[in-house]
């Protein structure tokens, strides 16, 4: 049978997206060309800020002297279960080697990027936890010099949290910049930095489009679209705690998808009773972002059963998952295409966002089918190597001259032959195909 739409949505996360692309690559041009005065320029234009670039030491600690310690130590403990999960990650990379045939030796390496570059957003929020999931996974990588970044406010610059997260979390250098000035400067190495190997962290459309068109020439985490969250909810979950988590992701955006798949009718519709006085209850500015995201972006969507509910989870992929259903073992074993998951009513989105450990930048529009979010993994190259004894490359040598004679790659073919006519002049080999 198929999937019932309780509530349907009139748009996508796309819909009412604005082509940029032509600003952003004229902006990255004329910083390109014009190196630092160009970037202030900009930075004049869009950040409205004189004040220095790079944070001096005296200025970052002056800026977490007015952190308050309270703040201080939320931010400490968000960011030291961050550490810990992210060395626990590292672990899983370990350098191999295996003796494929006598005498030749193939392995691998983890070598961890240069320069990271990492995009703290600003605006009405001071994002703290962006800072600490993307500074914290890039030093424990080993990145060699770690920038963050972060659009100053007129007069008072960046917010003195988001000073503090960034440098209890590693930092180098911080920037007071924003949008896709910053992430010109700190691709291109302007105002004395290394130029960024990788680029992360989340940001508005334009910070998007200038990683989408930097990328090749420099890594990135992902392109970022609109945040979306998925719950899936059987008959024992708890109408309110499912509505609530659907307003908590709400309100990111006029445009941020939520959606609620569930095989209990009665669940559903006291979830959409629910969700609009909750919404109404928000402060005006978290309001406005939340009641435009319900009404055109929601979903409501009625199964079978839990395995017509899990497929319809992994066809959305969606970048947040919550399961407040029973057996929780078999969703965390069945599902397949999600950024992070949230299973049983214990935790929560907002968990994972701040403070729990896993990393908050994650896929979005459904591309968390082929990619998982930021990890320490991110920053780390693995390449691959290789060793030989004369003998142990003989049998290789042959197989690799027959193979490239077959695909018509004389001179690869004659790579091996000199190697052989140089260790076993006394032998006599078979090199055609």
């Amino acid at each position: 049978m198929a999937r019932t739409y309780l509530k349907q949505a009139s748009k996508t996360s796309t819909t009412d997206a604005i082509d940029v692309r032509d600003t952003v690559q004229k902006i990255l041009d004329d910083i390109e060309q014009g190196g630092d005065e160009a970037a202030l320029i900009y930075a004049g234009k869009f950040d409205k800020y004189d004040g220095n670039v790079l944070l001096s030491d005296d200025e970052i600690a002056a800026a977490c002297d007015a952190v308050p310690q309270a703040l201080k130590d939320d931010i400490a403990f968000a960011h030291d279960n961050v550490r810990r999960f992210a060395e626990l990650q590292k672990q899983t990379i370990q350098d191999v080697e295996l003796e494929v045939i006598p005498g030749f030796m193939l392995g691998q390496k983890s070598i961890p990027c240069n320069a990271a570059g990492c995009y703290i957003p600003g605006g009405r929020y001071s994002h703290v936890a962006s800072a600490v999931m993307t500074v914290t996974t890039a030093k424990v990588a080993g990145c060699g010099q770690i920038v963050a970044c972060s659009p100053p406010a007129k007069d008072s610059g960046i917010a003195p949290a988001i000073v503090y997260a960034a440098s209890l979390c590693g930092a180098d250098k911080i920037m007071a910049m924003g949008g896709v000035q910053a992430v010109a400067a700190m691709t291109f190495g302007l105002f004395g930095l290394q130029p960024a190997d990788i680029l992360v962290g989340p940001g508005n459309q334009f910070v998007a489009e200038a990683k989408r068109i930097l990328y090749g020439r420099v890594g990135i985490d992902m392109i970022a679209g609109p945040t979306d969250s998925l719950i899936l909810a059987d008959k024992t979950a708890d109408a309110t705690i499912v509505a609530a988590d659907l307003v908590g992701q709400a309100e990111h955006g006029y445009n941020s998808p939520v959606w609620l798949v569930t095989d209990h009718k009665p669940l559903a519709e006291k979830v959409i009773q629910l969700v609009p006085g909750l919404i109404a209850d928000l402060p005006e500015v978290n309001r406005v972002n939340a009641e435009a995201a319900w009404r055109d972006y929601a979903e409501v969507i009625l199964c079978d059963d839990r395995e017509q509910m899990a497929q319809t989870s992994d066809e959305y992929a969606p970048e947040h998952l919550t399961v407040q259903a029973d057996d929780i073992p078999w969703w965390k074993d069945r599902l397949r295409c999600y950024g992070s998951v949230f299973l049983g009513e214990e935790t929560t989105v907002a968990f994972g966002d701040k403070a729990s450990g896993t990393n908050h930048v994650l896929p979005t529009g459904r591309s968390a089918k082929y990619t998982g979010g930021l990890s320490v993994h991110k920053y780390m190259k693995i390449v691959t190597w290789q060793q030989a004894t004369q003998e142990g490359s003989k049998p290789v040598a042959e197989a690799t001259a027959r193979i490239s004679r077959l695909e018509g790659m004389e001179g690869h073919a004659r790579t091996a032959d000199i190697r052989l006519a140089k260790y076993f002049p006394d032998e006599k080999f078979n090199l055609e195909p």
